[in-house]
């Protein structure tokens, strides 16, 4: 699908350029994660108010025709438990930037079902996938998660280098006194199985409002634990991505830190969020959304639906505020805005 129109950049008051979409896909998970969820007591969205596929690829024709978005992001909950995602990335993926270029897709899962549905992710279009996994413990992951399935994890992430993801990148959100003293055996085993593990520092967005400062594993020191044991040297800036990254002075692969409290990327973000239930958001963090679903089932055109779109980012803040006496946590948990 190719888009004929010419887009207009989408730039929010503080002079960033707006390249890239995550698209919740569903509230729902198969995990519980304890800094994500509570075990029990999760109401779930009614299936009527999710957005259809066809309602998320026009929204994504939106960004990419009118504002030349050209990278999306599928997340959840778990994206991997609504069905039949793989007919959604075969419709994300035709689409087509002026010039003819694919729009780089992604998607964040769990990992819990990817040893079954790898190869259809990729046949269907998909170019790169960000396993999350906070533990190799099986004890600690079961704690972490509530489910027991890292056997079934570990095994998706060696299907998804299989089918010809490159790189597979592995997320672990580092939560002091939880999983911290494995900072070392997650980089060893990123090292020997070939994928860059990415550590992401403790964010206020757990369901039971347990986070505190205390627990968040700073950037400096998740970097100095591995560098002691790996030496390390840093990659060139990040830009718009949200890691730091650093190389193995060795040769053997690359690390990522997403600093998203001690040093936050909000300077250069590029980013922007559709909630599975069609709510716009500008940053993960934002107490403010915008309706797009609503809007949409009334009879929007693409152009009230894309001004829609150019408003809510005319709201964008400057940055989220964490640790400061003005921070205001969202409404929502991050399973329910998306990952």
């Amino acid at each position: 699908m190719t888009v004929r129109r010419t887009p207009v950049d989408l730039v929010d008051p503080h002079g960033r350029t707006v390249r890239d979409l995550r698209i919740s896909v569903t509230d729902r998970c198969n995990f519980r994660c304890t800094y994500c969820m509570p075990e029990e007591g999760m109401v779930w969205l009614d299936r009527t108010e999710l957005l259809t596929y066809d309602e998320i690829e026009r929204i994504a024709r939106i960004a990419v025709g009118h504002f030349g978005i050209d990278s999306i992001r599928l997340t959840g909950g778990e994206p991997t438990v609504r069905a039949h995602l793989p007919r959604l990335i075969e419709g994300l993926a035709a689409l087509r930037l002026a010039d003819g270029t694919k729009v780089d897709l992604a998607l964040t899962t769990n990992g819990a079902t990817l040893r079954n549905v790898a190869g259809e992710l990729r046949a269907a279009g998909l170019d790169r996938i960000n396993v999350s996994l906070d533990s190799l413990r099986p004890d600690r992951f079961l704690a972490i998660t509530r489910r027991d399935e890292l056997a079934n994890v570990l095994e998706g992430i060696v299907e998804a280098k299989r089918a010809g993801f490159d790189p597979v990148k592995v997320n672990a959100v580092i939560e002091r006194g939880t999983n911290d003293d494995e900072i070392l055996d997650l980089a060893r085993w990123g090292r020997g199985i070939g994928v860059e593990v990415r550590f992401i520092e403790f964010m206020p967005l757990d369901a039971t409002n347990e986070w505190e400062r205390a627990k968040v594993v700073s950037q400096a020191e998740i970097v100095s634990t591995i560098d002691e044991v790996f030496p390390l040297e840093q990659v060139p800036a990040r830009g718009a991505a949200p890691a730091d990254r650093w190389r193995y002075r060795d040769g053997a692969g690359t690390i990522g830190v997403i600093p998203s409290v001690t040093h936050p990327f909000c300077g250069d973000c590029d980013r922007v969020r559709l909630t599975s239930d069609g709510q716009f958001r500008t940053c993960l963090f934002a107490t403010d959304e915008f309706d797009l679903k609503g809007p949409m089932r009334r009879g929007a055109s693409d152009d009230e639906l894309a001004g829609i779109i150019e408003s809510a980012v005319g709201t964008k803040w400057a940055g989220h505020q964490i640790g400061k006496i003005e921070f205001v946590r969202p409404s929502r948990s991050m399973s329910q805005i998306g990952g």
